[in-house]
């Protein structure tokens, strides 16, 4: 059984710390690839430096939380010719923060999306408060972008409006927590072939683990809870979680 974690911020305290014994942790749990996104422009060099660990592969891009950050297209582009790229992200809208205007945010997002679009990449999207404006950018590229919308623990008719803009949906923690109604309807009938499997370590928790202390490992018990709520086997949920990680970046 091999599973992906394909959302992992390994450079991030406290796993930037101690990345050999992480690792060590995540092949135990049979967790063989991570993808690492990066945030902001710094974090670029530092998530080339993860992938020179085996299995760990990185996507650039910058978070809407930085958006007034001076993305350039042409240093996106450049970053985007190194070795184990294989996404654009984490990118997206984010109407939580109001620390930038939503013009910006959308800019930045497009900018990004018109990249990954010519060069075949998939997306890492992150999105807050602003799912009804992240699906329209997307309709507006009329089915050409694809990825992975990520963290999503809301209800099945929003899980549609994704899976019906071409995208895959990312489920993390929320799913072992038995308080999360809304992420569990929607992991019972969100089509399996739809799904992959994500930390986002360490900025959400599972249930009874701190997000500081998530880790990749984690991944076997989001399998385990995704395998519960859809009541059915384990090695099914691993195989096929793990085949559409490959297919949509192409591991």
């Amino acid at each position: 059984m091999r599973l992906v974690d394909t959302h992992c911020h390994l450079t991030f305290g406290p796993m930037s710390d101690h990345l050999r014994p992480v690792l060590d942790r995540a092949r135990k749990a049979n967790v063989d690839r991570i993808i690492v996104p990066s945030y902001d422009l710094d974090s670029w060099n530092q998530v080339e430096h993860v992938t020179e660990f085996e299995g760990v592969f990185c996507a650039y891009g910058l978070h809407p939380w930085v958006a007034d950050q001076p993305l350039s297209r042409a240093d996106l582009e450049r970053v985007l010719e190194r070795d184990k790229v294989v996404a654009i992200g984490e990118i997206g809208l984010d109407y939580k923060i109001p620390k930038y205007d939503r013009r910006r945010q959308k800019e930045v997002l497009r900018t990004q999306l018109d990249v990954a679009v010519e060069k075949g990449l998939p997306v890492i999207l992150h999105c807050r408060g602003a799912f009804d404006d992240l699906l329209d950018v997307l309709a507006s590229y009329n089915g050409d972008v694809k990825g992975v919308l990520h963290a999503f623990s809301r209800g099945p008719q929003l899980a549609q409006r994704f899976i019906d803009q071409g995208l895959s949906l990312g489920f993390g923690g929320a799913i072992t927590r038995p308080g999360a109604i809304r992420c569990h309807e929607s992991a019972k009938v969100v089509p399996l072939d739809r799904i992959v499997l994500e930390t986002d370590a360490p900025s959400i928790g599972l249930d009874g683990v701190e997000p500081a202390d998530v880790e990749p490992k984690h991944v076997l018990d989001i399998a385990e809870s995704l395998a519960s709520a859809r009541d059915t086997d384990m090695v099914d949920i691993a195989q096929t979680t793990t085949c559409n990680a490959e297919k949509i970046f192409g591991l």
